[in-house]
């Protein structure tokens, strides 16, 4: 029955698993939401939150430079999704990270928040998370996307190879720009945006005197980094090959955490829980997490089962589910996926898709605010 976790294939879905268990309960456990950090940085001008998240991408970003230098993985645009990918698609970064961050906002918090909040008994999160994955569904089953996005997002699309550009990775403009070798340029620029991100990050007495913040910044720069490790590293490259062998070469990717498309995979997985060919690193990721936030629930005695307030409470989390969906897809990943994953490549796309998801959110609260006044 559960042949499905034999040979490298299982012990990268248990080690996923493992690492997005104790991320579900650490980040229950310390509050760690990037809407929760917009919304306190817009209405209270107080950013130990925000900087706990950019504590958070430093961490990441300073420890693949690390494991890229030693040569323990490389990260190109072979990974899911292809954040290193020379289709430089700005415009689908920026659409798609704005109804993102509109979405958090009305529905509470983004794809990450909703798993944490099912795991502590949020019934309304369950109807975000549905659907997320029906949006998500469509998108991957039907031409939805190719009609509604790529008809006028695909003209916009440049190709950097024009340019011999190899990337949209910081690291390939700096190397075309200096001259320098790919990996001394992504050495430098990886030590440079890491460096300044925790500079700025740790500048704050409040920040640095947050254990809260600390350790999940910690936690969720390094479970990122854990996770590249796991299916770019040498258990990944054994992954990769029996993928191929095996016939199923879609089943293996070098990937970290995200969790948009993650939620619609599993959505799917559970209309057929039978066909264990679906549970694939995104599903064990979701499963973890919301595990993790459920034990976390349980010890410290925080469960409660959470209904809507009222129809306007239900129609907001419902739009802000389609909206992240929508726009999750559309951006390639969420702010785990984008924000913190995507960012630790490099990426230019992924940090233009998190400075929109922030717009997006910090515009949405600006209008509520409005609209309630």
């Amino acid at each position: 029955m559960f042949s499905f976790l034999s040979g490298a294939h299982g012990q990268v879905l248990m080690s996923i698993f493992v690492l997005a268990l104790i991320l579900g309960a650490v980040t229950a456990k310390t509050n760690f939401c990037t809407m929760g950090a917009v919304s306190d940085w817009v209405n209270m001008d107080h950013t130990g939150r925000m900087r706990a998240w950019l504590f958070a991408v430093a961490v990441a970003v300073l420890g693949v430079a690390a494991l890229e230098a030693a040569s323990l993985v490389t990260l190109r645009g072979n990974t899911m999704p292809p954040y290193r990918t020379e289709n430089f698609a700005w415009l689908r970064y920026i659409a798609g990270g704005l109804m993102f961050g509109a979405g958090m906002t009305l529905a509470g918090g983004c794809g990450t928040k909703t798993l944490l909040r099912i795991g502590g008994g949020n019934v309304k999160s369950l109807f975000v998370a549905a659907a997320i994955a029906t949006v998500v569904y469509f998108m991957f089953t039907t031409r939805l996307f190719e009609i509604s996005v790529m008809s006028w997002v695909g003209p916009t699309v440049v190709d950097l190879r024009a340019f011999d550009i190899g990337g949209q990775g910081i690291d390939d403009f700096l190397a075309r720009a200096s001259g320098m070798s790919p990996p001394a340029a992504r050495l430098i620029a990886g030590a440079a945006v890491g460096l300044a991100l925790l500079g700025y990050a740790l500048k704050s007495p409040d920040f640095r005197g947050s254990r809260d913040n600390l350790v999940a910044g910690a936690v969720v720069g390094l479970a990122v980094v854990a996770g590249w490790y796991v299916t770019g590293g040498p258990l990944g490259a054994q992954w990769l090959e029996e993928a191929v062998m095996d016939g199923e070469p879609n089943r293996a990717a070098v990937q970290s955490f995200t969790f948009i498309s993650p939620i619609g995979e599993t959505g799917r997985y559970l209309m057929n829980p039978a066909n264990f060919a679906l549970v694939r690193v995104g599903v064990v990721s979701v499963f973890g997490l919301v595990l993790g936030a459920f034990l976390y629930a349980l010890v410290s005695r925080s469960f409660r089962i959470e209904w809507f307030a009222s129809p306007t409470d239900f129609a907001s989390h419902l739009a802000g589910g389609v909206l992240m969906g929508f726009g999750g897809f559309m951006a390639m990943g969420c702010t785990i996926g984008q924000g913190v994953s995507g960012s630790s490549t490099l990426a230019l796309g992924s940090f233009m898709a998190l400075a929109s998801m922030i717009i997006g959110s910090a515009l949405t609260m600006k209008v509520q605010y409005a609209m309630m006044e």
